[in-house]
């Protein structure tokens, strides 16, 4: 529980400060937005404990304090806001307004740039997925599937090369040159990142700025998610900010705790639910492009496939 403090700490502050703005009602909203964040994020917690715990302590500690701050309010309002403020082509204390004073007209504004998010969120977990399933493994789940992936990961650049077929078909059914082009940043960014890690990595560890770097987006890819999905249970920004800031704490907490009690060596699959769970993501944020997918299918089937994870490394473990 030691780890937790902190995060129960933040959300009483947190459910205190939806009471005054909007009494009991305020704070129920507050509270299923931060239980939406946790479900959403839980698989984004066991890939940043996967990456932390080979990076160096000073970047680690800076990952969950400055990370955090990012986070919670970069990601959870800066980010939403800044959007808006380029898709409609307002400045930045016009968009604020909006969004304290017009949340409806912020969230219309904020949904018709919802494609472009996905496209370039969906490009780079995409990404993300792909590297894991082709690479070398000692530890293999999905034994037939993983075999036949590392079997392909023999080819050079494979991931970018089934990630660039896919943009193809996304860019083509779409038939819109904007979320080709995010879907090609998403694919750009990710390789940057990849690429100048690797050129810094120690014995192939994330680390540094670019390890920082790489979570800080990975998170964002994370977030989009929530952001938009949380219009759906209420239109007030502060609100939104607060229940989704509170639930990024206790991300960050399960991080901590992963880390430290080394769960990831214990658990031997959780680090595959997570890579999975994250292609599901990936594939139903390019889906969502074409149709509507709610956002409590994309944190169940997420949730579930650790879950699955989770107790087969019990199973086999006793």
């Amino acid at each position: 529980m030691k780890y937790f403090y902190v995060s129960f700490i933040i959300a009483a502050v947190g459910l205190a400060l939806s009471f005054f703005i909007g009494g009991f009602s305020a704070v129920y909203l507050t509270a299923i937005l931060a239980v939406l964040e946790i479900s959403l994020s839980f698989d984004n917690a066991v890939v940043n404990a996967k990456i932390l715990k080979d990076m160096d302590k000073i970047w680690e500690r800076r990952f969950l304090t400055w990370g955090m701050v990012i986070a919670v309010f970069g990601m959870r309002f800066i980010f939403p806001i800044l959007i808006v403020a380029v898709a409609a082509n307002m400045g930045i204390t016009e968009t604020l307004n909006i969004a304290i004073n017009h949340p409806h007209q912020y969230h219309e504004v904020l949904l018709k740039s919802e494609n472009l998010i996905y496209a370039f969120g969906g490009a780079f977990l995409w990404l993300v997925f792909t590297d894991f399933l082709f690479e070398h493994k000692s530890v293999r789940w999905i034994k037939p599937v993983e075999r036949y992936a590392e079997k392909l990961g023999k080819v050079n650049n494979i991931s970018l090369i089934v990630a660039t077929v896919i943009g193809i078909i996304v860019i083509y059914d779409s038939k819109s040159y904007e979320i080709g082009i995010a879907y090609l940043l998403g694919m750009l960014t990710y390789s940057l990142l990849n690429g100048i890690n690797e050129a810094f990595a120690v014995e192939g560890a994330k680390n540094g700025l670019m390890g920082f770097l790489y979570l800080e987006i990975l998170d964002a890819s994370f977030s989009f998610d929530g952001v938009i999905g949380a219009f759906a249970i209420t239109g007030n920004i502060f609100l939104i900010m607060i229940g989704l800031g509170i639930g990024a704490m206790f991300v960050r907490s399960l991080t901590i705790w992963m880390v430290e009690k080394g769960v990831l060596n214990e658990y031997k699959y959780l680090e595959h639910g997570a890579h999975y769970a994250i292609g599901v993501l990936a594939v139903i944020m390019l889906l969502k492009i074409f149709m509507h997918i709610g956002e409590v299918l994309t944190g169940t089937i997420g949730l579930g496939l650790l879950v699955i994870a989770f107790l087969h490394s019990k199973y086999e473990n006793r």
